[in-house]
């Protein structure tokens, strides 16, 4: 017996909602909504995720055009790179604020899981970006780097700007990183480590300055060579990151442990095996067949999946919860009995 969502055109959980109340044998009214598993509305992460975007564009713009004008006043090619990086960031931003936008869509006959993956495939174009990107940079390095005679040494204000980067970028990480936490968005988490790669290769420009200053000149094109393959590898983290998502990965072995300890603490549930979960954006769809008493009714295992379900929903980021009930501590059609370990069922 399945719980099936698409039955009555509603999930597990409106399920429960429009069962009647006496026919229930379970009280939720002791679920802590606040418990670390709790999760926030979709009204309250676009509107986090937006805000914080929008305080990502304001910095990225004023970042862009100090750093690259700044930098060609200066012949700093390494303040120059650092800007191009803060223009990629200017890009991402509007990849997030537009996987946003359409992630937010309700679910529809197409799409009946809703548009999550926006946010997967976002994060994937924001990897494609930063590689090559990153490749640009190394390119533009090496070429300097065949002729390091011809290195001009950088004027002292390209190292004004680039602490001023450092300082900037290092408060928007740690702004970004808080406020993707709060809402546990992985697109938002992805956004702000950029920033905190922007805050590195700003420290790596600065010395590099700094040593172009001192007589060495040479730095500054390596400290050019360092940001672009630290971006580089950055958008190769992300887009590796995503394409994984996107064929379905698991999440990991805690987070699929703690669904599976409050399917079987749900009164009624003798048994949980066979938990399978997929990433749907930054949240989770989840398979699991529970074990019921096998000699009760059909309508009372029923009303233990849908239960189970309602206390999955509120206490993780799960989108939807499909439950398989089997007879407890007895062979059925899902699990055949292998022939040659004697009477004892198959469980995954």
């Amino acid at each position: 017996m399945s719980s099936e969502n698409e039955r009555a055109g509603c999930t597990g959980a409106e399920r429960f909602r429009h069962r009647p109340t006496e026919t229930l044998p379970l009280n939720f009214t002791d679920l802590d909504d606040e418990t670390e598993h709790a999760i926030h509305t979709a009204a309250e992460r676009a509107k986090a995720a937006t805000r914080s975007t929008w305080v990502s564009v304001a910095v990225n713009v004023t970042l862009t055009a100090t750093q690259i004008s700044v930098g060609i006043f200066a012949k700093s090619q390494g303040l120059i790179a650092d800007g191009v990086h803060s223009l990629s960031d200017l890009v991402a931003d509007f990849v997030v604020l537009f996987a946003g936008h359409h992630a937010r869509k309700d679910a529809d006959e197409g799409h009946p899981y809703g548009h999550q993956r926006f946010e997967t495939a976002a994060s994937l174009a924001l990897g494609v970006l930063l590689l090559g990107v990153g490749m640009g940079m190394l390119w533009s390095a090496f070429r300097k780097l065949e002729s390091p005679e011809s290195v001009p040494q950088v004027h002292v204000i390209a190292l004004w700007v680039a602490g001023g980067a450092l300082v900037a970028k290092e408060a928007l990480f740690r702004y970004m990183l808080a406020v993707a936490k709060r809402v546990k968005s992985s697109l938002l988490v992805a956004n702000a480590w950029h920033a905190r790669s922007d805050a590195a290769s700003s420290l790596v420009v600065g010395l590099g300055i700094v040593g172009n200053l001192l007589g060495y000149p040479i730095l500054d094109p390596i400290a050019a060579l360092i940001v672009g393959f630290m971006v580089g590898k950055m958008g190769w983290s992300f887009g590796w990151d995503a394409l994984h998502d996107l064929m379905d990965r698991a999440v990991d072995d805690a987070e699929v442990q703690a669904i599976r300890q409050t399917l079987a603490d749900t009164p009624g549930v003798a048994g949980v095996h066979d938990v399978r979960t997929r990433k749907m954006g930054d949240m989770i769809v989840v398979d699991a067949h529970i074990e019921v008493d096998a000699v009760i009714t059909v309508e009372a295992g029923h009303d233990i999946a849908v239960a189970a379900q309602r206390r999955v929903l509120q206490r993780h980021r799960v989108l939807n919860l499909m439950t398989h009930v089997d007879p407890a501590y007895r062979p059925d059609l899902d699990h055949a009995t292998d022939p040659a370990a004697g009477a004892e069922p198959l469980r995954a």
